[in-house]
């Protein structure tokens, strides 16, 4: 599936907190995205690529500087599939209250 590499990517720590940042704060610059971070600017690097990879970020030039964005429509794939997963596990504990209370 396709939305498991950005499932995987937002399992870490760092990198919600880049993307949570970004949701926040709109497109920044590694050094924006670095203040607060706890880790090195090469840290965050290395987080926003694996992100990219993911899809869940894109990054343009603004002269010197790389301007990192996010990608609205990966997210919102990520955000119905886990919606998805939700509503089958709603539907199987229904399933297995009625049938819990069948039995009593």
């Amino acid at each position: 599936m396709k939305v498991l590499p950005a499932l995987s990517a937002l399992g870490d720590e760092s990198r919600l907190q880049l993307v949570i940042k970004l949701c926040r704060n709109g497109p920044q610059s590694i050094a924006r995205l670095t203040e607060g971070a706890g880790i090195s600017r090469q840290g965050v690097t290395k987080h926003l690529h694996a992100l990219h990879e993911a899809g869940l970020v894109r990054r343009e030039r603004s002269g010197r500087e790389q301007i990192w964005r996010l990608e609205p429509k990966r997210l919102d794939e990520v955000r119905r599939y886990l919606a998805q997963i939700s509503q089958q596990w709603d539907d199987a504990l229904e399933r297995l209250k009625a049938a819990v209370e069948k039995e009593h």
